[in-house]
This record gives C-alpha cells, structure tokens and sequence, in this order.
C-alpha cells in the first residue's frame, strides 16, 4: 500500500493543468456582455482609467445611458457592470431603485416622448386631475399614440400650477392645448437634451418679479459674473482667502446671526461649522439642492437668478470649515437650473477669486428621500437613496467615510448678506418674537404664488395679505399646510400663528421648508391629507418596514368616506417611533391633524353649522382616461 507521504504517490500539476484550471476559475457565470453593448456604454462612459471607474460615478453612467436610449435596456446594465467591474445584481438594484430610470427588456422600445404631469397638492388644487384624464384621448386623436402620459410627484414648480414636463421641458399653467403645442415642438425621437443647450430652459427661468410675485418666466435671465462682481461678488471669498477676514470672525458672525438650516431640519448653521471643523482632515462639504418637498420651490428660485450669491457662500463655508471637496447635489427635475449652475461654474474656474476646491455637481434621479441628508450622501457615493442608522452622524462619518458639512442650497446663499452685513442685520428682521428671514414657498388658493421673502414668525394671516395679494378670486380662507406634505394641516382659524421653527409644534405641526399652501372652503383637507399620504407612500424608500407599509396602508384607509379611527391611530403611532427617517416619522402629521381640527370631515364630528359643505376641491380618486376622439373642453 502507498503512504500518502510518498512523493510518487502525489499527482504532479503540468503547465497544462494549471492553465485549464485557471480558465475555469476565470469563466463568468451568469450572462454575458455583448460587445456592441460594451461598445455603446463604453462610447457614453470613456475609457477605463487605470485605477478603475469609480464606483461613485455609477448614477452619473446610469443616466448618460438613459439620456441617450431613453431608457436602461438590460444589455446595457450587464456591459456597465462589467466596465465598472460591479455584480450585475448591484447596478440593478441601485437602477431600479430611483423613479427616472426605466428598465427595458432587449427588444423593448421606449415612448417616443414621455409626458410627465405634477399630481402633487398645488398641481391637483389647479386641475392636474383634469389634465391627465383628457391627455391620452387628445393624444391619440392626434397621432401621438406613442407619447406615454405618467403622474409624477411635485416637479418644483408649484407657483406655475398645474404643471406638465414634455420630455425634459416645463410648461407652466399646462392646458392641453400648451401641452400638445410643445409636443408638436419636439423632434421625431426626442433626444437628451445637453445640460447646457438653451432648449433645456424652456420656460426654466424666473423673472426677479418672482421673488414677490408669481411669475412664469420664459428666458433664462441670471446674474452672470461681470454683473455679480460688479456688486461687490466673491469680495468676501478673496478677503477670508487672503486673511483679511479672519474664518473665526466669520464663524462668529454665523453662530450670532441666528440663521438655521433651511432645508427644512432647523439645525444652527454656525454650530454646524463648528462641529465639522473641529473634526480632522479631510473634510468634504454635500450641498442639497434636492428640493423635493411638495409645495417647495424657493431654492429654484434663488438659483435661476443668482447662483454666484450660492457659489460664493459655498467658498467661504470650504474656507472657514476648511472642506477640500464640495459636491453638490441637484434634483434631476431641475435641468434648467444644471444648465446655469454648469456655466457659472465655468466662469467661476476661468477667472476664480481664490484657489478653489473641487467642486462636483451631481445628479439625482427622481428619488424624494434623497433630500434626507444621508440618504443624499449615500446617492452622491452610487447606491440606492437609503437613510443611515446614527449614530455616527454624518458630520463625523459622512461622504467616503469622512467628516461632512451638508447644507440646503438656501442656507449658503444667505452667507454673504450675513458677513458682510452683520449678523445683527439678519437677526434684524423678524416679527412676532421671532428672528431673522424666512422664503416662503406659497402656492394654492392666493391670488399672487411665488417666492415671497419675509419676516421670520409672520403669520399666515399676514403672509396672504401682504405679500399674496390675498385669496384668490372666489375662494376663503379654509386650512393651509405650513410646511408643505411633511407639516402639517392647520385650520383658518390658526392662521395667526406666526411661521417659524418651533412655534408650530404645539399644534402637530412644523415649517420645514417653509412650502404654504393654501386651501380654500371649496377643498376638503382630507383630500389634501391623502394626496399627501400617497405622495409618502410613493416616495418611501422601503427600506424600514414601519414607514413601507404604514403609508401604503393609511392611504388605503384614509379613501373610506367614514375613518377606522383607532387603526389609523395605530399606524400613525409606529410611523412615527419605529421609523428610520423623517419620511415615516412625519407622515403620521396629516392623519393627526385631521383628528384634531377636521374630524367634521372624515365622520368623527358634526359639520360646523356656519361652514357651508365644500364643493369640489381636490379629487380623492383619479380620473379614467378619456376615450379617443373624446371632446374635450
């Protein structure tokens, strides 16, 4: 018998043997790439750098490939899996997760144009119902039987009600008669448009009158970088550069002017530096302008006018918090705005204040959790737009792992006025008690919607008065949202609690994002309520089962015309302390404020004797599509 020692007894490998058994460990499993895949994505993506594509970059190549096929065909996500050397499942799940990618089979065609129409609160209160039921039939009577029409959530865009987006193109107040003029514009297959083409800003831009008046616009007119210098732009970024302002006096100046976070968290902008510089090197900065909040137009606003005013406050925030990279994160709906951001980056680097740091504008996709600060850093690193555990907090553990500054793109616009002015001018206005300026985004039931720039802690009462022209033509004051889906639903009669952070939670509510909108006595706020509810229960990430299924469910639930009371009690009740994020934690407020100032309207109350039943208002079920050849009005 041989030992298992003997030498003679051992196989010994050949050359051919180890060869044939290297080619079995190397051949891949699963489906393969097919090389005129690989050529296409390869022609969109570039060459492969010698360290690799960045698995960063993934939601960038994602969208270059939808851009150009109009859709995520799946021979073109099995070849960017394999040039970016990621399992195919990963660049699925992170495709699949965001709403402005659609997956084809092979040999699916896309739509010829895609016809998205806001069914948000603000769009619904315009007519938005009306709209997407009479489109298909109009469509097809025409010979645009290969238009796809889709209700999307809110577009941003909430003071042009009701809104429709014609393949990347927005048209402000749509009828059917505007949609199907800019259908008509489009070419025979409508390709991307180029982030910097003038066609990207159809209807994009905002006249200044915006600012205080609703105002559609029609020309991209934004403050470029001669007329921004010319007023004494990027003076204070080369001062604190340079040392002639010292970073702690600027640190000083934020923490004393009393601004918060604008984004809708509230958090102390000043102590925010502070934390984040204290931290060690490298810092990196995220800025959010995935202004995804229904009823929430402001940051738009600002940026179709003035974007340097937001560039220059991200300079000095890099420089006093000392960030060696800042990305910025922009909603996709907003091409318009990439548009202008791209140029003023490009006059900034061709002629900078002071060295700069790397600054990187980043893509969403149509995700609404993405405006949750983690969720956003996790979008900007390629993956799927789902919150973070804390701790650790993002200021200590955030993009790549290390400590991030993130800001709402308004806070950082108010930085120059701040310095330069003193924080004693900021901490200046205010009404109430209350400190500092407030943007508020108000849309709904007021003769004049727009961005109207106030006093911090005015009331509702004073907002529609004085900066709205009042109520609309035939309609009265009934309930309003405070902070747009997320805040709440307050009644007429509380529309002299001044706006502010913390001065609406004792009464279920909160200002977020500062989004009004204004309901009339011919609404229901229970049709608010579930067109706010639905809205969450489209936009939940998924990841939490709390927040996945309590929204889906209290949507169902909150159709019936007399309310199951203790179950939806129950549900708000988990939503709100089982949740991960803010998502299911808020979407309880609609549920709750009903109880508590509208029971009259879901059948826990009896209806007010001097409030006559509303008429109309927002549908709490969505129009069939009409027919073909259907007339329409």
């Amino acid at each position: 018998m041989t030992s298992r020692n003997d030498p003679a007894a051992v196989p010994v490998a050949t050359a051919d043997d180890l060869r044939e058994r290297i080619r079995r460990k190397a051949h891949l499993k699963g489906r393969q790439p097919e090389p005129q895949a690989l050529a296409d994505v390869q022609a969109l993506i570039g060459p492969r750098p010698p360290e690799g594509h960045a698995r960063d970059l993934l939601i960038e190549h994602l969208h270059l490939i939808n851009d150009r096929h109009g859709a995520l065909h799946e021979r073109h996500l099995v070849a960017l899996a394999r040039l970016m050397n990621l399992p195919m499942a990963e660049v699925y799940e992170v495709a699949s997760f965001y709403h402005h990618f659609e997956i084809l089979r092979d040999g699916e065609q896309p739509a010829r144009l895609v016809l998205r129409v806001c069914d948000s609160l603000s769009c619904q209160l315009a007519g938005a119902g009306e709209l997407l039921a009479r489109l298909p039939g109009r469509l097809r009577a025409l010979g645009h039987g290969d238009v796809r029409v889709q209700a999307v959530p809110c577009v941003g865009r909430c003071e042009q009600a009701p809104v429709a987006v014609v393949h990347q193109c927005p048209v402000p107040h749509a009828t059917a008669e505007r949609v199907l003029a800019q259908v008509d514009l489009m070419p025979e297959r409508a390709p991307a448009l180029h982030p910097q083409s003038p066609a990207a800003m159809v209807f994009d831009a905002v006249p200044e009158s915006a600012i205080t008046r609703g105002g559609e616009g029609v020309a991209p007119a934004w403050v470029g970088l001669a007329a921004y210098r010319a007023r004494g732009g990027y003076r204070l970024a080369a001062d604190v550069a340079q040392g002639r302002v010292p970073r702690d006096a600027v640190l000083a100046a934020m923490e004393d002017s009393g601004l918060r976070g604008l984004g809708g968290a509230g958090f102390p902008a000043g102590r925010k530096w502070r934390i984040v510089r204290e931290q060690p090197a490298p810092r990196l900065m995220a800025v959010n302008i995935d202004e995804g909040e229904p009823g929430t137009f402001k940051d738009r606003t600002y940026l179709e006018r003035d974007p340097h005013r937001f560039l220059e406050g991200l300079l000095v925030a890099a420089l006093v918090v000392g960030t060696e990279a800042c990305y910025v994160y922009l909603r996709d709906e907003y091409h318009g705005c990439r548009a202008i951001l791209q140029q003023a980056l490009a006059e900034l680097r061709a002629d900078p204040p002071c060295a700069l740091p790397a600054i990187v504008l980043r893509r969403g996709a149509g995700a609404y959790i993405c405006g949750e600060e983690s969720a956003m850093i996790e979008s900007i690193e390629g993956r799927r737009g789902e919150p973070r555990m804390r701790p650790p907090y993002i200021a200590q553990v955030g993009l790549f792992g290390r400590p991030t500054l993130e800001h709402n793109f308004e806070t950082l616009y108010w930085v120059r006025d701040i310095v330069q002015h003193g924080p004693q001018w900021f901490a200046g206005f205010g009404r109430h008690g209350r400190r500092g300026l407030r943007s508020f985004s108000v849309s709904g039931r007021v003769k004049e919607p727009g961005v109207k720039l106030a006093p911090a802690g005015i009331t509702l009462r004073e907002l529609v008065d004085e900066y709205c022209g009042g109520m609309a033509e035939g309609h009265e004051l009934y309930a309003y949202l405070p902070g747009g889906a997320s805040g709440g639903i307050l009644p007429a009669r509380l529309a002299d609690v001044p706006l502010d952070f913390d001065t609406l939670q004792p009464y279920g509510c909160f200002i977020g994002s500062a989004a009004v909108i204004v309901l009339g006595r011919n609404d229901r706020a229970r049709d608010a309520a579930l067109n706010v509810m639905r809205f969450f229960a489209h936009e939940s990430c998924g990841q939490c089962t709390p927040c996945r299924v309590g929204t889906d469910k209290a949507a169902r639930l909150m159709q019936a015309p007399v309310w199951d009371g203790d179950t939806l009690d129950d549900l708000a009740l988990v939503m709100a302390d089982a949740s991960i994020c803010g998502l299911g934690q808020a979407a309880p407020n609609p549920i709750r404020c009903m109880h508590k100032y509208f029971a009259h309207e879901v059948g826990e109350g009896p209806w007010p004797g001097d409030l006559p039943p509303p008429r109309g208002g927002v549908r709490t079920e969505r129009i069939p599509p009409a027919t073909p050849g259907e007339a329409t009005p």
